[in-house]
């Protein structure tokens, strides 16, 4: 009978660049890539709150990463991805509860995130975790740089 891999949640160091692109690159539909997650941008993210970036792997194997920020005031969540492979093990959902853990011990009282309307499945995933649609809300964006953009 085969082992039980051993999943671990860690934080992400800069060293991870190119398998979290590489996770994200392969994650679907609902992860857009774009100039912020240029390593350069990535680096920046690191120095305000690297422990709001967190892996999972097993066995030394990357199979989840989630991208949170913090302001002082709000949380904000980017980019979960779980490699298809792994998907529907509770990666996901471990991920999620460690970030908002470590949130709330900032002080955070809420948090937000942004995903895509076609993304059914990332939809039904966070209304199982128990977040509600906020559709009295409008996002909107102003680019302060003439190179935002696809990261392909």
């Amino acid at each position: 009978m085969g082992q039980k891999r051993q999943m671990r949640i860690r934080e992400f160091t800069m060293d991870d660049y190119d398998a979290v692109l590489g996770l994200w690159r392969t994650a679907g539909p609902g992860v857009h890539l774009r100039t912020s997650d240029s390593r350069t941008e990535i680096a920046k993210k690191q120095e305000r709150d690297p422990d709001l970036f967190l892996l999972a792997d097993e066995d030394g194997q990357l199979v989840g990463a989630v991208l949170g920020g913090w302001d002082g005031r709000r949380g904000l969540v980017y980019h979960l991805a779980v490699a298809p492979a792994h998907r529907a093990r509770g990666i996901g959902q471990a991920l999620m509860e460690e970030l908002e853990h470590r949130l709330r011990a900032k002080g955070c009282l809420r948090y937000y995130m942004l995903v895509a309307r076609d993304n059914a499945d990332a939809l039904t995933f966070y209304e199982h975790l128990g977040y509600e649609r906020m559709d009295d809300i409008v996002p909107l964006a102003r680019s302060l740089t003439d190179h935002w953009g696809s990261l392909e």
